[in-house]
């Protein structure tokens, strides 16, 4: 089969395996639907997800959207009442960023988050994967967020089997 065929293939049972048993969560699009999330909320839940488990972050999550409803919203709020909301997600040096994140994309961006990948992972506190997952999840861009689950399908999938961290360059390139 033609590796453009196989790439077809691949994202079709992938997407159909979402479509099926994606959970509902605030920060998603529905499954299926023709839209695509607030680049303002798939950045805030990525940085909470950071070490963070989804049961725990959802919360906090809609906590800070009822609160900071927008980007716009979250840069002009008082550091000190973020650092108070952010109490119990860990990692304070994410909240900070969060701070600095908005401040940036206001001051940068006229408030509106940027589509490119580099302008992206050029923001305070956004690395490789949140960049990837803004550009992919928010954009439709042609990003991969690589996690630890992403790295275990890929890896069967193409039956890669260097270990990591060796084998992430490997997974990365047929990711993409």
């Amino acid at each position: 089969m033609p590796v453009e065929s196989q790439r077809r293939l691949i994202h079709a049972r992938i997407a159909d395996f979402y479509h099926r048993t994606a959970r509902i969560l605030p920060w998603r699009a529905p499954p299926g639907a023709n839209a695509r999330p607030d680049p303002y909320h798939v950045w805030l839940v990525e940085v909470m997800l950071q070490q963070t488990t989804v049961a725990a972050v959802t919360p906090y999550f809609e906590k800070f959207t009822r609160r900071w409803p927008s980007l716009a919203d979250l840069a002009a709020a008082d550091p000190a009442d973020v650092l108070a909301a952010w109490a119990g997600l860990g990692y304070y040096s994410r909240a900070r960023n969060l701070i600095a994140c908005a401040a940036a994309v206001m001051a940068d961006h006229r408030g509106i988050f940027p589509e490119d990948l580099t302008a992206i992972r050029a923001l305070p506190g956004v690395g490789d994967y949140t960049a990837a997952a803004i550009s992919a999840f928010a954009f439709g861009g042609n990003a991969v967020p690589l996690d630890a689950n992403v790295e275990r399908v890929v890896a069967r999938l193409f039956a890669i089997d260097a270990p990591l961290p060796a084998g992430r360059r490997a997974i990365l390139f047929v990711a993409q």
